[in-house]
């Protein structure tokens, strides 16, 4: 079997490439070998066939779930997730746990989750000091952390919750190294020599969170009340097509896959979007033009239609998606795609980050520009920062959703500036792109007397 040309460098140099120097090793690829390639940066560094072409993407998604083995792929989270997370799953129990978990993301759920994360916002930034400089990351890490602990497990301010949001922090900084990803994706070096080792300290750290997650199910199991609304208690309820509940495992490893994936991605790209926004002076502008056109008190479901708003999180999403492939198929028979005919074990991956860079979809791809998704729309595989088909993040609406209510709280009540306008140099983190040097933001003053609020009658998001 011949597969798309590739770098020839040593398997290991190409894994460090894409550790330490991910935006440089893509694109020097591309400019060598076009929109298909192979690199050698999968578990124990096997090939991995890269697509940028949204020709080749729309058939990788658009191809029968059951030719690919996905779940197979990310067996190398299982420390971090378990056994049964949906993300390790294939096939029909894949779809039977995505059928499950889809329904707490959509739909009325919407209205609990908009007033939740007004309320969690205005607490946080009733907080901020005038004319004094802080951190975007860790502001917006309070918000994204608080709401998804309650989201999740309809948790409030107590010793559990805050000990949850502090063992998640911990764990998503560890997790956003290098260092991390290499021990993930080379399991010769998971070896636990104490709690002063890397991965020693990870199965400390695991292992804590994986206690409290045990004790809210037991408790809960105990003392169910059917009333609450947080995730755990909906999922709790949930019963398959055979009228099965989820076992214990089951429901710990599909919270600890929510609680992972849900804070640190969120709070990244919220921390680019305050950026961009008062980097580039004539965005934030029509921002809050748009904004305050909904006047005093706007239903939230407006809030979320607004098309300048929607257009500044796209571009955010674009120019620095929250991830750079989407998750790796294995074929598990052969299968033609474009020009070539993959042959079984071979690993595609469409790769969101070159896409998202392409000239021909994207003028100026390196310009902040959320013009151009009101120009234009975008299909799925020419757009696709929560990857696509069977596989796409079930969590984009609320993502989307949070992004969206955050940035319209702040803007709406706070004047702020940068503390430094130099520009911000995108490093890894985790699976993602993250400013090299954090974002420092100043609040100058409130933007009107009155505080203002949202209504929560309705919301279809």
């Amino acid at each position: 079997m011949k597969l798309p040309p590739g770098p020839q460098t040593p398997a290991v140099v190409q894994m460090l490439e894409w550790m330490f120097s991910p935006l440089a090793f893509m694109q020097t690829c591309a400019q060598r070998y076009g929109d298909i390639f192979t690199v050698r940066i999968g578990a124990n560094l096997s090939p991995v066939v890269f697509l940028s072409d949204p020709k080749a993407i729309q058939e990788l998604f658009a191809a029968d779930s059951k030719q690919f083995d996905t779940g197979k792929v990310n067996k190398i989270a299982q420390p971090l997730l378990g056994e049964y997370s949906l993300m390790l799953q294939d096939g029909d129990y894949h779809q039977r746990q995505r059928r499950l978990l889809i329904p707490p993301f959509h739909g009325e759920r919407m209205r609990a989750y908009g007033e939740l994360i007004y309320d969690i916002t205005k607490q946080a930034i009733s907080q901020w000091q005038e004319g004094k400089p802080f951190s975007v990351r860790l502001s917006m890490e309070k918000i994204s952390l608080a709401l998804i602990v309650h989201a999740v497990f309809g948790l409030e301010d107590g010793p559990r919750c805050q000990y949850l949001k502090q063992l998640l922090s911990l764990m998503a900084e560890y997790s956003s190294t290098p260092l991390a990803s290499a021990l993930v994706y080379l399991q010769p070096l998971q070896r636990d020599f104490g709690s002063w080792s890397p991965w020693g300290r990870f199965i400390r750290l695991k292992k804590q969170i994986t206690q409290l997650i045990y004790d809210e199910i037991r408790e809960r199991r105990t003392q169910f009340d059917l009333s609450r609304t947080d995730i755990l208690t909906l999922l709790m309820s949930a019963r398959d097509e055979e009228g099965l509940p989820m076992s214990d495992a089951e429901l710990h490893d599909q919270l600890i896959t929510l609680l992972m994936g849900g804070h640190d991605t969120t709070t990244t790209a919220l921390v680019w979007a305050l950026y961009w926004i008062h980097y580039l002076p004539e965005v934030r502008e029509k921002l809050l033009q748009e904004l305050d056109s909904l006047g005093d008190d706007p239903e939230i479901s407006d809030v979320a239609k607004l098309p300048y708003l929607n257009a500044v999180c796209s571009e955010t999403l674009r120019i620095y998606p929250i991830a750079f492939i989407t998750l790796p198929r294995i074929v598990k028979s052969p299968l033609q795609l474009m020009s070539y005919q993959y042959e079984p074990d071979t690993m595609l991956a469409g790769c969101i980050y070159l896409t998202h860079r392409r000239e021909d979809l994207y003028p100026e791809p390196d310009k902040f520009k959320p013009e151009r998704f009101l120009e234009r729309q975008f299909s799925f595989h020419e757009f696709l920062p929560f990857g696509g088909g069977n596989r796409r993040c079930i969590g984009m609406a609320f993502a989307l959703f949070e992004m969206k209510l955050v940035l319209a709280t702040i803007l709406r009540e706070k004047q702020l500036t940068l503390a430094d306008n130099r520009p911000a140099k995108p490093i890894r983190r985790g699976a993602g792109l993250a400013p090299s040097e954090g974002v420092q933001i100043v609040v100058t003053g409130p933007r009107r007397q009155n505080s203002l609020n949202f209504q929560f009658s309705s919301c279809s998001e």
